[in-house]
């Protein structure tokens, strides 16, 4: 049997990220139009897009769900990893071009762009500095992350940015509101596996598996308080390799999370009702 306390391997990953929305087509357009992805599929209630090849998003018509509440946890933003500068400044030429920029941010171990769809979800798109480039926050190797002001002019010239996001394009992390980080810490790193990578005094954390920055982000900032029952996020992919996952079922059996195992792996729900599927590659 696998060692419960044994955390998730360097090659976890976040997979497909679930979307509820209002406006179906018009969201759809908008992810494929300003961030890059490609439509898969689009029919009356649900789409795919992603890379070429990839999926990457599934988003879900939900126009009978209410819009997420004021003070509702969920997604603070879904992050679209981008291999190089050279595509952060096409994804920055879309931006430009279709859309508008809230910011950003130089986090030392990435450079990021900031900006929120239609429907008031947050979307990040970054690229990653070299991981020999990353500083150490501490003796024990967690990374040391912060926010500066990103000088959007440093990035390459694209005077005639790429339409689509290339190859190689993943989410490489969700980032969520939460109403309590001690118990959003246990669900994640206890039950699930990750490693802490760095934390914001009391009010953020950052897990990750391996030695990534972080895969998942944690904050209390805005100070959510309900369970996540709106438009949004409906949920994201852990993926695991296979000798992982018995480890997983292990730990959730072990802190007697409630979880469900379906034929391609683990449903459980996160301490603020947010849906996640481990699933292996």
């Amino acid at each position: 049997m696998s060692n419960p306390r044994t955390k998730l391997p360097e090659s976890a990953r976040i997979g497909r990220v679930t979307l509820r929305v209002g406006d179906l087509d018009r969201i759809v357009e908008w992810y494929e139009t300003v961030v890059g992805l490609a439509v898969h599929h689009h029919g009356e209630d649900r789409a795919v897009l992603g890379t070429g090849t990839e999926p990457l998003l599934t988003v879900v018509a939900a126009p009978s769900v209410p819009p997420r509440g004021g003070n509702e946890t969920g997604l603070f933003h879904v992050a679209f990893r981008v291999p190089s500068r050279t595509a952060l400044a096409d994804a920055l030429g879309r931006v430009r071009q279709q859309w508008q920029l809230d910011g950003a941010s130089d986090h030392l171990v990435s450079e990021a762009l900031y900006l929120t769809d239609p429907e008031g979800n947050g979307v990040e798109v970054y690229c990653d500095r070299p991981r020999d480039a990353w500083p150490n926050a501490d003796s024990d190797g967690a990374v040391g992350m912060e926010t500066r002001p990103l000088d959007v002019e440093s990035l390459p010239d694209r005077p005639h940015p790429k339409t689509a996001v290339p190859a190689g394009t993943t989410v490489g992390h969700v980032h969520l509101e939460s109403s309590a980080l001690a118990a959003a810490r246990a669900f994640y790193v206890d039950d699930l596996g990750l490693r802490v990578r760095d934390r914001f005094g009391e009010s953020a954390l950052f897990v990750a598996a391996g030695d990534y920055h972080h895969h998942v982000g944690l904050n209390t900032w805005n100070e959510r308080t309900k369970p996540h029952t709106g438009r949004g996020l409906g949920g994201f992919e852990l993926v695991v390799p296979d000798h992982a996952l018995d480890a997983v079922r292990t730990r959730l059996d072990a802190s007697g999370r409630t979880h469900t195992t379906t034929g391609d792996g683990i449903e459980v729900s996160d301490p603020d009702g947010i849906d996640i599927k481990v699933i292996t590659e």
